[in-house]
């Protein structure tokens, strides 16, 4: 059976979620400037950065790197490049959550719940909220039997 282009991209897209590795801190602190901005040149990623902002080359390397990895891809204009994300903000999230409830909590959200409630973690007003979207969620999945 021969997938077409999109459903190759589709298959591709979800083999690399399911694969991705957690982002080095630099790493991420230039993903999260990309999701912003969508999509820019080192120039543009630097702009983005508190002073004392990192080099020119650090932020060009990290780039690459991320590239490497999959989370970045490039459109080239010449020597120069425009950067843009092909990882979504959500897709790392839903891994990198999911890796960290994984390897701290036994797989269990329940368990990282009850541990951030118990340590006074989450204010009054937080779980209320988190109850709510519990309840709304529940009703929901609910609905769908």
């Amino acid at each position: 059976m021969v997938l077409n282009s999109e459903e190759n991209y589709l298959s591709d897209r979800k083999d690399r979620i399911k694969q991705m590795r957690d982002l080095t801190k630099a790493e991420e602190q230039v993903m999260q400037v990309l999701w912003k901005i969508r999509k820019g040149f080192v120039k543009d990623i630097l702009e983005h950065f508190e002073d004392p902002k990192p080099a020119y080359n650090t932020v060009s390397t990290i780039v690459r790197i991320l590239q490497e990895k999959g989370f970045v891809n490039h459109k080239a204009y010449g020597r120069t490049h425009e950067y843009f994300p092909v990882v979504t903000k959500s897709e790392y999230s839903k891994s990198h959550l999911s890796t960290f409830v994984n390897d701290y909590f036994s797989n269990s959200f329940e368990k990282m719940v009850s541990f951030f409630a118990k340590e006074k973690s989450i204010s009054l007003q937080e779980m209320e909220d988190i109850m709510k979207i519990m309840d709304s969620e529940v009703k929901k999945q609910k609905s769908k039997k």
